[in-house]
């Protein structure tokens, strides 16, 4: 399920701001960008987020702003400087380039020099962090909520909908069994012409047909599991992955009565039933 949440919080030493997004998903799955001085408490952050959500593909963006007066250093790698200016020699005496470096060529190298807070600590930077994540999460869980109303209505029609077409193919039988008793009469009494029919042999044919159409179960199960993923929608909480369990049963039945359908009716409201499960399994992937 989509959805956007975005906090920050200031003080006289430092901005954090979080900001929370997220985009269909079977599974839950992070993406945290943050500064490395954070790095420590990515477990601590994921452990924070998964209160809040169950599902999706999530994007999380934090950033520390240095404010005025917050105290910083500046520490030289000595190792890795050696390190570039080992490998620099070696690559001019390879390739044939000129030899000279500059102290600004390896001063400019990644990690020679690096920027860093000052008495940082985990856990003072985890109180103040720690608040401003939660905030972002409430907002990023309204904004699922109120997505997920509109998704709801969505999947109660259609689940309206697919209850209709299960109740037509039970009215529906009785009238195909008629049918083709008379298209049975109608083939016999060509055929015999002048002599009865056997009563008896036709009422036993109807009762072999009669069971080789019947979609009595599969109409039976097919409500029951709309009955339930409407209680299950209606209820509320993390029911995603039920309903798209119950789905798939749905499609069973439908699969099932289509291929017992004996007319061109039942076949056509089997492949809509088909048409409206599917739907609602797309649907339901944005469900958490």
């Amino acid at each position: 399920m989509t959805g956007f949440g975005r906090a920050e919080a200031a003080d006289e030493t430092r901005k954090l701001t979080v900001e929370i997004k997220s985009v269909n998903n079977r599974y839950l799955d992070f993406n945290i960008r943050m500064p490395k001085s954070m790095s420590s408490l990515e477990t601590r952050i994921r452990d924070v987020l998964k209160e809040y959500m169950t599902r999706g593909k999530v994007d999380v963006f934090i950033t520390d702003e240095e404010q005025a007066g917050r105290a910083s250093s500046l520490r030289y790698n000595e190792a890795m400087a050696a390190a570039y200016v080992r490998y620099m020699r070696q690559m001019a005496e390879k390739f044939g380039l000129d030899p000279s470096i500059r102290v600004s060529d390896v001063a400019s190298a990644p990690d020679v020099f690096t920027l860093s807070e000052e008495g940082a600590d985990a856990e003072e930077l985890w109180r103040s962090l720690e608040p401003v994540i939660r905030e972002a999460a409430d907002a990023f869980r309204r904004s699922r909520t109120r997505e997920g109303e509109r998704l709801k209505d969505d999947l109660l029609g259609k689940l309206a909908e697919l209850k209709e077409l299960a109740e037509e193919v039970k009215r529906h039988e009785p009238e195909i069994l008629t049918a083709y008793r008379e298209r049975l009469e109608e083939t016999l009494a060509g055929i015999l012409a002048d002599r009865s029919i056997d009563e008896t042999r036709i009422a036993a044919e109807c009762v072999v047909y009669a069971d080789k159409i019947c979609t009595d179960e599969e109409c039976v199960r097919l409500l029951s599991h709309i009955r339930q993923m409407t209680d299950d929608l209606t209820n509320g909480g993390a029911v995603g992955r039920k309903l798209d369990f119950l789905a798939q049963e749905m499609n069973r039945e439908a699969n099932t009565t289509l291929s017992k359908a004996g007319d061109i009716v039942t076949a056509d409201i089997g492949i809509a039933m088909k048409t409206v499960i599917e739907k609602l399994r797309e649907q339901i992937q944005n469900i958490e």
